[in-house]
């Protein structure tokens, strides 16, 4: 293992065993690569990595902090990388999505509150077959987010959000050259809200897998 590898370990060592808390400030660097056995350069570097994938915080002049460690934050390093995929790369973006996405529906079904669902109608009510394919696409977006999110895994909702924004192109490419793929949507989003109104995990599971199967399923045609 890499000198630098092994301080990125310690230093995470630290904050799983709880030596270091979210927000906690890193004691001082000799303090500290003394008490790891670890070189100065190498901490410098290890520092360099972990704030690179926002697990900490260089503040010039103040110190070194651990983040606050929330699922947004340690995922857009992830995000990142996804953006930068093209193509035939974004089919395997969606066969991902096609894997949880319908497993946070189903967790959403089973907590989801009335005023959550009542929210998602308001959504379907502002939007028609009239809507332009770039604002139904960005309905679509935070339809599926305000999903993910009601079925309380921060994580999972957060880890989806970075996927569904890298399928945009895709999503609006099929709405402007798929025959009724407005009137598709709006459809099936209709079927997941009445699923989960009616706080039935499995068909809101089955309504949300044919409604990412279908993208799926046009992507791969259209690429071939």
């Amino acid at each position: 293992m890499a000198v630098t590898d092994e301080a990125i370990l310690r230093i995470k060592e630290m904050i799983v065993s709880g030596d270091l808390q979210p927000g906690q400030r890193l004691p001082p660097e000799k303090e500290l690569s003394e008490r790891l056995g670890l070189s100065r350069n190498s901490l410098r570097e290890a520092v360099k990595g972990l704030e690179l994938i926002k697990v900490l915080d260089v503040r010039q002049g103040d110190g070194t902090y651990v983040t606050s460690l929330e699922p947004h934050l340690l995922l857009e390093a992830m995000s990142f990388v996804v953006d930068l995929h093209q193509d035939q790369s974004v089919v395997e973006i969606f066969e991902v999505r096609r894997v949880l996405e319908p497993h946070a529906a189903w967790r959403a079904a089973r907590v989801i509150t009335d005023e959550q669902v009542a929210v998602l109608r308001e959504m379907l009510d502002s939007v028609d077959e009239s809507t332009s394919v770039e604002d139904l696409v960005a309905h679509d977006i935070e339809f599926h987010r305000l999903i993910n999110q009601a079925g309380g895994n921060a994580y999972l909702a957060s880890l989806l959000d970075g996927l569904s924004s890298s399928t945009v192109r895709a999503r609006v490419w099929r709405g402007i050259t798929e025959e009724r793929s407005v009137a598709r949507t709006l459809e099936e989003h209709r079927a997941i809200v009445e699923a989960l109104a009616a706080r039935d995990p499995e068909m809101t599971r089955s309504w949300v897998t044919v409604h990412v199967s279908g993208i799926e399923s046009w992507l791969h045609n259209a690429l071939n």
